[in-house]
């Protein structure tokens, strides 16, 4: 007979897990939790552990809204919405403090200093990504995949403005203000990527100030990034024909030899062969192409200062050369691929909770919320993905996976809404499709957004 298999949470046994979620909770609702990297990894991998558990085991969840990667973060997210985490807020002279029962502890304001500031933890997760997946793809597959890309990304783009806009025309919202305020900043790739400069945009045309155009822009990103992250897990269930859904497979077997997708025996062994030395080196060079991607953004800044390109966008070209090059030595993609599937299979749940509390803002989502405003941020999302999905059929791809990655990860929420968008529809392994999507597609859409405004602004 064979063994029922133990249940585990963070592959633990359930009732060793159970007595450090007890000393971790303890400690957090005490206030003697440690601050910094320690205490809050601590407390996000419980948090995540068990909201990926629920997620995973609620029906319906589980099987159409992405299960554990959207409770991990709506569930964060009204965790804090109703402040039932340790929180000190500061309103004037008035200090208000929540969940604390003790000490004071501010658990919200800890993984705020350690998660947010210049994106600490989401660069250092999605330059493991990029890296790893990168140099572990097929080399071939690669470059016949980048080449049929960008006319998805387009496909994507047109299909939203258009549905967004004749939605708008037919509701009475008007065309222009929602192509300019809700379809723009929503495929514009998050806030810091986006919106932001969206907005300068707007104040250099004299259009409207930047305020002014952020309040209306804002939520449309955050609903949009909502509604992307939904669709993603939604459509990857729904969409289940052999011909459309690629199972995580970007390229179909009639625009390639199915052996070039293949991984050899010899290779798989090699990279199931995981050593401490090679986790080292993967943390080391995914490390260093990131640092070469600020080398890159900041020259570029430098030479063209109207036009704002991320360091992920360098990076992501720079290994992608190396691996078309062939010039990455064999063990060292091995390393970066090994540390790129730690931190993925152990980090996941602990990126989704920061995104959560960081920067999913529930309170902002429903204050924003109107039937006609929803529906015109929805026909966007539903635009861009069925764009890249048409398009990417035509050039090769599985529409699925063309529509997630060249569409919904132009709808999302840049790096954030990449790993929410791609865990939800259980496709992390095209992390580096969506950073193009995010990060050159951003930059497409900021150089759209000066063109429309200088032409259309007038409208408004």
């Amino acid at each position: 007979m064979a063994q029922k298999k133990q249940f585990t949470l963070f592959n633990l046994p359930l009732p060793i897990f159970l007595v450090i979620t007890a000393v971790v909770l303890v400690a957090t609702y005490i206030g003697v939790l440690p601050v910094g990297m320690t205490g809050c990894f601590i407390f996000m991998i419980v948090l995540g552990a068990f909201l990926d558990l629920i997620g995973e085991k609620t029906p319906i969840i589980n099987s159409y809204f992405g299960g554990g990667a959207i409770v991990v973060l709506f569930g964060t997210a009204l965790l804090h919405y109703f402040h039932l985490l340790p929180e000190t807020v500061t309103a004037g002279e008035e200090t208000i403090k929540y969940a604390q029962f003790w000490k004071d502890y501010d658990l919200v304001g800890s993984i705020n200093t350690f998660f947010k500031p210049n994106g600490a933890f989401l660069d250092w997760y999605i330059a493991a990504l990029i890296t790893g997946s990168i140099l572990g793809m097929n080399r071939k597959l690669l470059i016949k995949a980048s080449a049929r890309y960008f006319p998805a990304i387009f496909g994507g783009l047109i299909l939203a403005f258009g549905l967004c806009m004749l939605t708008a025309a037919i509701t009475g919202y008007g065309p222009i203000k929602a192509l300019l305020l809700i379809a723009l900043p929503i495929m514009g790739g998050g806030m810091g990527a986006g919106a932001s400069p969206l907005s300068k945009i707007f104040d250099a045309a004299g259009t409207m100030t930047a305020q002014e155009a952020l309040s209306i822009m804002t939520p449309a990103v955050a609903i949009g990034n909502a509604i992307s992250i939904v669709v993603a897990g939604l459509l990857v269930k729904l969409i289940k024909g052999k011909t459309w859904n690629g199972q995580g497979q970007l390229m179909t077997a009639s625009t390639i030899d199915p052996k070039e997708m293949e991984i050899s025996p010899e290779m798989q062994a090699k990279r199931d062969a995981i050593s401490l030395k090679n986790l080292g080196i993967g943390l080391l060079v995914s490390g260093a192409f990131f640092a070469w991607g600020f080398i890159l953004s900041n020259l570029w800044a430098a030479l063209v200062p109207s036009v704002t390109i991320h360091a992920y966008a360098f990076m992501i070209i720079t290994v992608a050369v190396f691996k078309i090059g062939g010039w990455m030595p064999e063990w060292i993609e091995i390393a970066c691929y090994q540390w790129f599937q730690f931190i993925m299979k152990n980090l996941t749940n602990v990126l989704l909770v920061g995104i959560g509390l960081c920067y999913l803002d529930i309170g902002q989502v429903v204050e924003s919320f109107s039937l006609t405003y929803l529906l015109l941020c929805g026909v966007t999302v539903l635009g861009a993905f069925f764009g890249a999905a048409m398009v990417g059929k035509f050039v090769g791809f599985y529409p699925v996976e063309s529509g997630i990655t060249a569409g919904l990860c132009m709808s999302n929420m840049g790096g954030t809404g990449d790993v929410a968008v791609l865990s939800a529809a259980g496709r992390m392994e095209l992390m580096p499709f969506a950073q193009i999507s995010s990060r050159l597609g951003g930059a497409i859409i900021l150089l759209l957004g000066s063109l429309l405004l200088s032409t259309l602004g007038g409208l408004l």
